[in-house]
């Protein structure tokens, strides 16, 4: 991805969430000379990757499989005395975006619709050696447990959500024609270096092509632009 095209991104979600009375924590509104002058107290957002994610997932396609996403709260999976035991993010995307088909191992995750439009949520089961299965999933909404057979179309409208256990594989992103959407997501501790496994050819993080200068840093790029 460009630099500027994450920067647009940026701009894009502060916005949209602003627009929705959404606000994300101080350090997010940061420029380079602000992370610097505080860079000797940003040691656990550094270590649990606090902040902004912007990515394409290395497919090249940002409008198709891409997201903005913004860690609020995490920990650290092998040291409990670092940050909190859980995670927070926002996932925000425009129409047309989705994420790729992935899992995850040691998270649970509640993914919320916030605010916008209507998440579609696609499900598939996976045995331990991370192979899909053609059986049917059964997943807990709110509370509630309802069976979906694989891959089929599940909606989360605003204020719902869906709670995604290990080895379920999913996909999800806005419903086209419904607006973008501002997504939540809420889990155990979350390490995107370790606990995602693909089933398309992605990666996690966007490799970045410095056109401009940088408006906020990346999560994942703390110790190179400081």
């Amino acid at each position: 991805m460009k630099r500027s095209e994450i920067n647009a991104a940026i701009v894009w979600t502060k916005e949209l969430l602003a627009k929705n009375n959404i606000h994300l924590p101080r350090t997010a509104y940061w420029d380079l000379d602000k992370w610097a002058e505080n860079k000797d107290a940003i040691e656990t957002i550094q270590r649990v990757m606090l902040g902004w994610d912007i990515t394409d997932f290395g497919t090249g396609k940002f409008s198709e499989i891409g997201a903005v996403l913004y860690t609020v709260r995490n920990g650290d999976m092998n040291d409990p005395s670092v940050g909190v035991p859980y995670c927070e993010k926002y996932i925000v995307m425009k129409e047309g975006q989705r994420l790729p088909k992935h899992y995850h191992v040691f998270k649970t995750e509640d993914i919320i619709n916030r605010a916008g439009g209507v998440l579609a949520v696609y499900l598939w089961n996976t045995d331990e050696e991370g192979k899909q299965l053609d059986t049917d999933v059964k997943v807990f909404m709110d509370g509630i447990e309802y069976t979906y057979k694989a891959g089929e179309e599940i909606l989360v409208y605003p204020g719902n959500s869906i709670s995604l256990a290990p080895h379920v594989a999913h996909i999800f992103g806005p419903k086209p024609g419904f607006g973008d959407v501002v997504a939540g997501e809420v889990s155990r501790v979350n390490d995107d270096t370790t606990d995602n496994y693909f089933l398309e050819p992605t990666a996690r993080f966007a490799d970045i092509e410095e056109d401009e200068a940088v408006l906020h840093p990346l999560c994942n790029e703390y110790a190179k632009v400081l």
